[in-house]
């Protein structure tokens, strides 16, 4: 082999071990920031986000039965739970199976309750804004009604826009209150990022360990699917709200 292709191959060889050293160090580096920004709590089974006050949950039927004092008393070093969402309705017709029995036993826990109705694309936003509003009886120290909006389905953007509009107004007319909008990070940038900027915004957004990667302000944010709680035997999904004790006391309803 001649010099000067020993010379090439000398310099290749060398790019790839920089190259690959180079990688290592920023993959070292970026571990180092997500263990900064979460620690793995293993009573809760997942990392927990750094830098949040106020911890809690949302459930529905696939949680089955709840323990809601195992809940509202569990206690891993500085973390209690304060708050949970509920799965109140789905579409024009659907109450949740467990939803009566968890508001009754979350409340009676002394959780801070907040309700919520699966919207779905395609049907009367005012029919089902009415049927929650049958189902859910909000009081004093509950948070606001939610809107979970996860699927187009084959509704079209503009149909879609318009009739969560109408729901979430008659919904506010109804409850004195603006509603919370729940969604995925990507939904939310793809469909509601114009025109829904004065609603209070509940992110999910997993593997994210300093919060939702989106650019409008958000009250709370879905980091995992996966928690464990006392008193639940399924896993759970986990939330953090974006802000202080006084915050949080303004947003519920008075």
């Amino acid at each position: 082999m001649s010099s000067s292709k020993k010379y090439k191959w000398f310099f290749i060889a060398t790019m790839l071990i920089c190259g690959i050293a180079v990688g290592l160090y920023f993959l070292k580096m970026d571990r180092k920031k997500k263990e900064a920004a979460a620690t793995r709590y293993k009573a809760f089974g997942i990392y927990m986000p750094e830098n949040y006050a106020i911890h809690g949950i949302d459930v529905s039927k696939y949680q089955e039965f709840i323990h809601w004092s195992g809940v509202k008393n569990m206690q891993v070093k500085n973390i209690k739970l304060g708050f949970a969402f509920i799965k109140a309705t789905e579409g024009l017709s659907r109450k949740d199976e467990q939803f009566t029995r968890n508001w009754k036993k979350a409340n009676e826990a002394g959780m801070t309750c907040g309700a919520y109705h699966f919207f779905i694309a395609g049907k009367s936003g005012k029919a089902q804004a009415n049927f929650f509003i049958r189902n859910v009886k909000l009081g004093s120290g509950n948070l606001p009604p939610v809107l979970d909006i996860e699927h187009l389905y084959n509704s079209n953007a503009a149909a879609l826009k318009k009739e969560l509009k109408i729901f979430l107004n008659t919904l506010e007319a109804h409850y004195k209150v603006k509603p919370i909008i729940y969604t995925y990070a990507h939904f939310y940038t793809n469909y509601l990022n114009e025109g829904f900027d004065d609603y209070p915004l509940w992110i999910a957004h997993y593997f994210e360990p300093q919060g939702p990667r989106i650019n409008k302000q958000w009250q709370f944010w879905q980091h995992s699917e996966r928690g464990k709680v006392n008193g639940i035997k399924a896993n759970v999904d986990f939330n953090v709200f974006n802000g202080d004790s006084a915050d949080f006391k303004q947003l519920l309803l008075p």
